[in-house]
């Protein structure tokens, strides 16, 4: 298509084809009210293989639906000319002439104009439908006046022309690094401001402005975290002084109030579940994780860890789901038996690799995770099929994988003999496949072996490192920093108030504490 836009929609520019227009996205598309729905589900199949899947498309010059994917509508577009298609799900309009999705000014006006009004009947209908308020005290704007697209008003138009002047954000912009005062034994909590305000979907979300308060805002996490995003990305190069954010943590989680050094995991997880707790979303509606919160929290960090526990005598299996926002992983050098994997060897073979000498693997770390093990005779459980208690295996594999998938290298023991440290090199990629360790992955493991076939067009598991926290020092007398990604491929160590540039091989052969890897490839509900 070329930059002045499609040439072929003026054909469709006759008559009354604005009001054509609005009749389809009113009755086909954006679907407002109930009856709307109802015509939409039962009309809206391929003409030629009677399916609603496919991604549905309407021709715009005859009532004729099918299906984008298997081209049925591209045999319609042919045969009758008729060169204009729309996405019943989205409201795109499709050229098959330039082979592209097109944009018209005055159609997506048309779009937006018949998008809101869907958007107000669905909210005022689920207001009517759940709440026994007085029509007045209604919401009039619905569900649109919460996730509306932000357009500029007069005013602000105004203000851009008064002020041209744009920042440009370019390959080597340092917009987003900014260094944090250490407030005595606070490194801690730095290096997980790092790591989070370097969450691509975190960001996205509170630089949107997408928190609706609901708490009183001087006590509130959730607003502090979007004030320390506009600091982060205000362009200020001082560095940022979190009082309010480590008063709001002691207030909250009191078991890491006091000036004493804390545990950077332990204060992941307890700040995940503050921001959890003062953003949840209340309002009933069921997201794709199995806790189903729908909170920005939980669509980012949650995923499903699925325990299969197999009886010894009937191998029945029972299985439970639960959520998790991180995986600790055991690390050879520690109490706990890391190698062989397979039982009777003394050196175990996956994929080719050797392990009986060499630097460990972050995948042997998650194999030995997900490895079957037997839970003995001290710990039998009640069989349902047996009717009695058993010996049996446990294995957990991942039944749903977070966007942001957070390993945590237990590097710290702490038992009644021992407390130390676990200094185990630990090598991990800069891309991660976590296919092998799906529970649908399953039936191609055995015994700890992985056979996996290699898939270059499947990306729905694969992971990019983002960022890495690491600990100096020992257990009693230590000292957090972060690596984080910048841009694409640009690495920068946070060292408090210190921001250096770091190269791929500082990163990589960095010890590693906490590993934050985000989906390459993310699929929208």
């Amino acid at each position: 298509m070329s930059p002045a836009g499609c040439p072929h929609v003026n054909g469709f520019k006759v008559d009354n084809w604005k009001q054509n227009l609005r009749l389809i996205y009113q009755c086909f598309v954006w679907s407002g009210s109930a009856e709307t729905r109802k015509r939409k589900a039962k009309s809206c199949i391929c003409h030629m293989c009677g399916t609603h899947l496919n991604r549905l498309h309407s021709c715009l010059y005859c009532v004729f639906f099918a299906c984008f994917a298997k081209k049925h509508i591209h045999e319609h577009a042919k045969s009758k000319r008729h060169n204009l298609a729309i996405d019943l799900l989205y409201g795109g309009i499709y050229c098959f002439m330039c082979q592209d999705y097109i944009y018209d000014k005055e159609m997506e006006q048309i779009a937006k104009e018949e998008q809101r009004k869907a958007w107000k009947m669905q909210g005022t209908a689920t207001q009517n439908t759940t709440h026994d308020k007085p029509p007045s005290e209604l919401n009039p704007n619905g569900i649109g006046e919460k996730y509306s697209t932000w357009e500029p008003t007069k005013k602000e138009l105004e203000l851009l022309r008064h002020n041209p002047k744009r920042r440009r954000i370019t390959s080597n912009c340092t917009i987003g690094l900014r260094g944090l005062i250490n407030l005595g034994n606070t490194c801690f909590m730095n290096c997980i401001v790092q790591a989070l305000t370097h969450t691509p979907l975190l960001r996205d979300f509170f630089l949107s402005d997408r928190h609706k308060c609901e708490m009183q805002s001087n006590s509130c996490l959730v607003c502090e975290m979007s004030q320390l995003f506009q600091e982060f990305y205000s362009g200020h190069r001082s560095p940022h002084v979190p009082f309010r954010l480590l008063h709001l943590v002691w207030t909250h989680a009191r078991h890491l109030a006091g000036y004493e050094q804390q545990d950077a995991h332990e204060f992941l997880i307890a700040a995940l579940d503050v921001l959890h707790r003062h953003c949840k979303d209340d309002n009933g509606k069921k997201a794709n994780n199995p806790n189903h919160c729908n909170c920005i929290i939980d669509q980012i960090f949650t995923g499903g860890l699925q325990s299969d526990v197999t009886c010894q005598v009937c191998h029945g299996v029972s299985t439970t789901i639960d959520p998790f926002w991180d995986i600790s992983l055991d690390l050879p050098g520690s109490s706990t038996p890391f190698w062989p994997l397979s039982p009777g060897g003394e050196v175990s073979v996956l994929n080719g690799e050797s392990h009986s000498t060499g630097a460990t693997t972050l995948m042997d770390c998650l194999r030995r995770f997900t490895r079957p093990e037997h839970l003995g005779s001290s710990a039998k459980i009640k069989c349902s099929g047996c009717h009695s208690y058993q010996e049996s295996t446990k294995q957990l594999t991942m039944k749903k994988l977070p966007i942001v998938a957070c390993f945590h290298l237990k590097r710290f023991e702490h038992s009644a003999k021992l407390r130390r440290k676990i200094t185990t090199y630990v090598s991990f990629p800069l891309e991660l496949d976590m296919t092998p360790f799906m529970a649908s992955s399953k039936e191609s493991r055995m015994n700890g072996q992985y056979q996996q076939t290699v898939d270059p067009f499947n990306n729905d598991n694969k992971y990019s490192l983002f960022a890495v926290v690491n600990h100096q020092g020992t257990l009693e007398s230590g000292h957090y920093t972060t690596f984080i990604r910048q841009h694409k491929d640009q690495w920068f160590k946070c060292d408090d108030a210190i921001i250096t540039k770091a190269s791929i091989k500082d990163v990589l052969d960095s010890e590693g504490y906490l590993l934050f890897y985000h989906k390459q490839f993310l699929e929208y509900e």
